[in-house]
């Protein structure tokens, strides 16, 4: 539980830190440009397939040879995440948190960090309607020598299962592999 430095002692519960954020989040998708940026250009997009035109949500696993720390870090310290990816990043590493990743195709906000084993995040492509986000969370799990990450990306809009699916494992894992190699 987190104590809200504005309200005297008073503690905020779950219920309060997500309500809040829907606030924060709301704010932002008000806003029409992150940080200045004109519209940055669309990430290669992935036909979808038939048969996944109406998944909201994915799950994906994939083991690491790093520690869940340095998998932790790379994910949420913007100078790693902008050197495994290759494109700019600004990341607040803290509850609340606003991010920009690669020039601005995604933004979002830190809901919920654990660190070294969890980060749970309000997660859109600039390309989406205003105001419309996803969940985004990784569990980091020690297994012998390995991490398992495990991503779980619910909440997304028809449509975008395949485009999102491919994006994860090109944009994100194998990247993040040669990184920690």
């Amino acid at each position: 539980m987190k104590t809200d430095p504005t309200k005297s002692g008073r503690s905020l519960t779950r219920r309060q830190a997500i309500s809040g954020m829907a606030v924060v989040l709301g704010s932002l998708a008000a806003g029409s440009k992150v940080f200045g940026q004109t519209e940055p250009p669309a990430m290669k997009e992935v036909p979808g397939t038939a048969a996944n035109q109406t998944r909201t949500s994915l799950h994906q696993e994939l083991a690491f040879r790093a520690n869940p720390s340095r998998i932790y870090g790379a994910l949420l310290d913007a100078k790693q995440f902008a050197v495994f990816t290759g494109s700019p990043a600004e990341i607040d590493p803290k509850e609340g948190g606003f991010f920009s990743m690669f020039g601005g195709r995604i933004v979002g906000r830190n809901v919920e960090l654990v660190p070294d084993q969890r980060i749970v995040q309000a997660w859109r492509p600039a390309h989406w309607n205003p105001g419309i986000y996803s969940i985004v969370k990784f569990e980091l799990k020690l297994q012998d020598s390995e991490t398992l990450l495990i991503l779980d990306h619910t909440g997304f809009p028809e449509g975008e299962f395949d485009h999102l699916a491919y994006g994860w494992k090109f944009h994100y894992y194998e990247p993040l592999k040669k990184f920690l190699t």
